[in-house]
């Protein structure tokens, strides 16, 4: 295939998978952030590779982003930022315990967890969102492909029914959900 013919082969399917963004479902999202306002609890958002730049890019929006326009103050902190503390517990004692070993002892059950994962298998996923639901915390889960066990686990469930191993646009809609309800609350507070 050509580039030409791939690139539109591509949008073509990104617009498919943007069909699949359920409304109800981006409200659901909404209710439970601000559940974190009003009860000034926390929320942690997790992920690997690709989706650990996403969740970087949540925090961005949403815990500067709409402060600093005096939208809304969320707490939101992404586990993967830190490589000194990621690395040092995937050394000591396994890469599947590092969010798992952050939340211990500081997670609440009035805090939230956005977990981003495009299989919903990856075990320092899994491990940490079981911990949550132990815990009683809210689970939002944005997965992709056949959910994994992320989907099982979620509370909130945002899933991208992309065929496997399309990566890039599981993440792309991850993304596309942040700056819908990002741009949501811009408008709102404009």
């Amino acid at each position: 295939m050509e580039l030409i013919e791939f690139v539109s082969d591509y949008k073509s399917r990104l617009v498919k998978m943007i069909e699949y963004i359920d409304g109800g479902t981006v409200s659901d999202i909404v209710t439970a952030f601000e559940k974190t306002l009003l009860h000034k609890s926390k929320i942690y958002v997790i992920g690997n590779g690709g989706s650990a730049a996403t969740a970087s890019h949540w925090v961005n929006d949403f815990a500067i982003g709409l402060k600093r326009r005096k939208i809304n103050s969320y707490n939101m902190i992404s586990l993967a930022d830190n490589s000194a503390v990621c690395t040092a517990i995937a050394n000591d004692i396994g890469y599947e315990n590092i969010f798992l070993a952050q939340l211990q002892n500081i997670l609440d059950p009035d805090d939230l967890i956005l977990a981003i994962s495009c299989s919903g298998n990856s075990p320092n996923i899994v491990n940490a969102v079981k911990y949550a639901r132990e815990i009683g915390a809210t689970v939002v889960g944005c997965t992709g492909f056949d959910g994994g066990q992320l989907y099982q686990l979620s509370d909130v469930k945002f899933h991208v029914p992309a065929p496997n191993g399309e990566y890039g646009l599981v993440e792309d809609i991850h993304m596309i959900l942040d700056h819908i309800i990002y741009s949501y609350y811009v408008q709102k507070g404009l």
